[in-house]
């Protein structure tokens, strides 16, 4: 009988790790018609960044400048400029990279911003 009990805290604890574990990780692009720089990076990035682990990692969602910030989405200040990226886990921002700087410095700075997370869970 105890190890029937151990058995199922075991199994308990182990959801409430796989829920921590589980927190949903977004990186939020605030984009605006006519944004050199915004069709910049789609060009160079937008199409392949799904595919990549990072994109796996942070599935992108793409928000005008001038729409409402959605409810579910904690921001430490609204952005004003545009492109912005914005990491969010669970909704809430975690880091932020304001412009484009380039498609060498982005997959660096995203990196960045990914362990940042990482070790906020920690």
């Amino acid at each position: 009988m105890a190890y029937l009990i151990r058995a199922a805290l075991m199994l308990v604890a182990w959801g409430f790790l796989a829920l921590a574990a589980a927190a949903e990780t977004r990186l939020v692009m605030f984009d605006a018609d006519g944004c050199s720089w915004c069709l910049k990076w789609h060009r160079e990035i937008g199409g392949v960044y799904p595919l990549t682990e990072e994109g796996r990692r942070a599935p992108l969602v793409v928000l005008d400048i001038s729409d409402p910030v959605p409810a579910d989405m904690q921001f430490s200040h609204r952005p004003r400029y545009t492109p912005t990226f914005v990491l969010i886990e669970d909704g809430v921002e975690i880091a932020r990279i304001e412009g484009y700087p380039g498609e060498d410095f982005f997959w660096g700075l995203l990196e960045m911003m990914l362990q940042q997370a990482v070790a906020g869970q920690g």
